[in-house]
């Protein structure tokens, strides 16, 4: 798709990347709050920051570009979210598997066998 600018006056010029820069910063957001939608708050998270140890904590709030994330160790972060990654929990399936019920056995409550 060829766009002829040549014949745009300096005003005109001006106009059209103000659109055009309007429209990119549009696509950017929309972007990252799709890339945010992969995530919950209280969602636990691990992310690398530059010659920094990988850090994991829980996402506690959803920010115009960023997320903020709070660490382990009680640091206060805001992360691009395409940097994050999810840590899986055991879902409530597993744990039950993994868990012994008590369901379906009697209990003596009274202490009389």
């Amino acid at each position: 798709m060829a766009i002829d600018i040549d014949n745009l006056t300096y005003e005109q010029l001006l106009k059209l990347n103000h659109k055009i820069v309007e429209r990119l910063k549009f696509m950017d957001s929309m972007h990252s709050h799709n890339e945010m939608m992969q995530f919950s708050p209280g969602d636990k998270v691990s992310f690398e920051p530059n010659n920094r140890d990988k850090q994991t904590g829980t996402l506690v709030k959803f920010n115009k570009k960023t997320v903020t994330v709070l660490t382990d160790d009680g640091q206060s972060w805001n992360v691009a979210p395409h940097l994050l990654s999810k840590i899986n929990k055991k879902t409530n399936k597993e744990k039950s598997k993994t868990k012994k019920s008590n369901r379906g056995k009697v209990v003596n409550l009274h202490g009389k066998q």
